[in-house]
């Protein structure tokens, strides 16, 4: 089974690219036109939520809840279409809507501006400025719409298998081409693949369900899937409304198990091997209780593997598109990481116990396959790395970690850090007590020095001289920052205190 998705903007020849591609493969094309008439069919208003993007209003709760139904209705209908067969798909990244899928084809088609204006100009008989005017405003749209839905750039070449450019080949020879491309390895469906499909269709058709059903389209939740397994994350105001997730999603088909767990936002741990009885686990789990949030665990594997691989179904974080030279992962592979799974399944045991069970997923192909699996969209809030790239020495391993961390916090903007750190800047222990009295008495010595002797030192900084005044000058330049960063740190310590992280 193959899938090529074609990203395209608003000009002609990316749909045509797309239609001659599916007529070479023998398989259907869909369009992002015909998604869109049928989600409006289906009572969601895809219009109301294109204008307040294109307007740039801001993402409130009722439209940022019609975003979240729509991104489920788009991935049910496109879960549903691709488990039936080959298909070629073109619209505005639509591949977004199958994060983890890595199996899929990604096409980023272009035309040049040139081109672009003169069909405009033919089209919509609009004078040359106009013309130029109406493209730059179609493309702007279609990235407002992106970053609106999945929190991504739409022209990061990093989204992408390959991009072409429809003004310097024939339409005909692109799509001869990319047949050929689509036959490689990298693009063959796999088992393991087809049930990523399979649960992201489910957790879709629940996301949906709770969307469509009166009496919960108000829940703000987070939907995942693994075979059959559904678990609902929804936070801790909506505890009423969460009373009646289970009757909404027993109509679902496929639901065999429901999980529901409380959270406001996730922390994402990432690392090699998961060791529950581990003092970094015990500090995690701190600070998801503190925080109210769920924990999602992502086992990353070393480089070398074929296929970013899925463990557990999640919308985040998802794997990325293969990065290894060979083709698909064998029955004998696939049992092999489920039976080795990093001590995943036993931390997420004790997780389920304590009531912060997030995801669980295992990406396999290095730090590139994480990098360019994760999801914006996920309410992350911190991110620990730890315990990775074991195959390598101390100083490759702090190097690669310290890479990975940075790149993580570029892509996510949240924080990411380190086991060691978790302590130190989110925990409160006796270093941290010693710190805020420290701090705190320093600060109030000085301001009771200062008040208690105010005429000394206005008599100080008053007295007449060049070495007077440059002596006031400096001593002002050199306590006044010493007392503020004292200050600053007994009002950390107290707003953590205040669990204000």
């Amino acid at each position: 089974m193959q899938l090529v998705f074609v990203s395209r903007g608003s000009y002609r020849r990316g749909k045509e690219l797309a239609e001659k591609l599916a007529e070479r493969m023998g398989c259907p094309s869909l369009g992002r036109e015909d998604l869109v008439e049928a989600a409006t069919r289906h009572g969601i208003p895809v219009g109301k939520l294109e204008e307040a993007v294109v307007k740039r209003r801001p993402m409130t709760e009722p439209l940022a809840l019609l975003a979240q139904r729509y991104r489920a209705f788009v991935t049910s209908v496109l879960c549903e279409r691709a488990l039936q067969g080959d298909l070629v798909y073109h619209g505005r990244a639509g591949h977004l809507a199958l994060p983890g899928v890595p199996y899929i084809l990604r096409v980023r088609a272009l035309t040049d501006a040139e081109d672009r204006v003169d069909g405009v100009v033919e089209r919509l008989r609009l004078s040359r400025v106009k013309a130029v005017a109406y493209v730059e405003g179609v493309d702007e749209d279609i990235r407002r719409w992106v970053r609106a839905l999945y929190d991504l750039d739409i022209n990061d070449p990093a989204l992408y298998n390959v991009t072409v450019n429809c003004s310097k080949i024939a339409v005909s020879n692109l799509a001869t081409a990319l047949v050929s491309l689509a036959q490689l390895p990298e693009f063959q469906s796999s088992p393991v693949s087809l049930r990523r499909l399979e649960d992201l269709g489910l957790a879709s058709r629940c996301r949906l369900a709770l969307a469509d059903d009166p009496r919960t389209r108000d829940l703000s939740a987070q939907v995942r899937a693994d075979g059959g397994s559904v678990s609902v994350t929804y936070p801790p105001r909506q505890a009423k409304l969460a009373e009646l997730i289970p009757a909404v999603l027993e109509q679902v088909e496929d639901v065999r198990e429901l999980r529901r767990t409380v959270a406001i936002s996730t922390i994402l741990w990432i690392q090699e091997r998961f060791e529950p009885a581990s003092e970094t686990f015990r500090h995690v789990l701190d600070i998801a209780g503190r925080w109210e949030a769920a924990v999602d665990l992502v086992r990353l594997l070393p480089d070398g593997g074929d296929v970013g691989e899925v463990v557990s179904g999640s919308e985040l974080p998802q794997v990325s598109i293969p990065t290894g030279e060979g083709g698909i992962l064998d029955d004998s592979q696939d049992m092999e990481v489920e039976g080795e799974d990093g001590g995943v399944k036993e931390t997420l045991h004790h997780l389920i116990q304590a009531g912060r069970a997030g995801a669980r997923c295992t990406v396999s192909g290095g730090q590139q396959a994480l990098i360019g699996s994760v999801c914006n969209t996920a309410n992350v809030s911190l991110v620990v790395v730890d315990n990775l790239f074991l195959d390598k020495g101390a100083a490759v391993r702090k190097r690669l970690t310290r890479d990975l961390a940075s790149r993580l916090s570029d892509r996510l903007r949240v924080p990411v850090i380190g086991a060691e750190e978790l302590k130190s800047e989110y925990l409160f222990g006796t270093r941290q007590w010693l710190q805020l009295f420290a701090a705190a008495g320093v600060t109030a010595l000085v301001f009771l020095l200062v008040f208690t002797n105010q005429d000394g030192v206005l008599s100080f900084l008053r007295a007449e001289g060049t070495a007077h005044r440059i002596a006031a000058v400096v001593a002002v330049t050199v306590a006044a920052p010493v007392v503020a960063f004292l200050w600053g740190m007994a009002a950390h310590h107290l707003l953590r205190l205040a669990r204000f992280e």
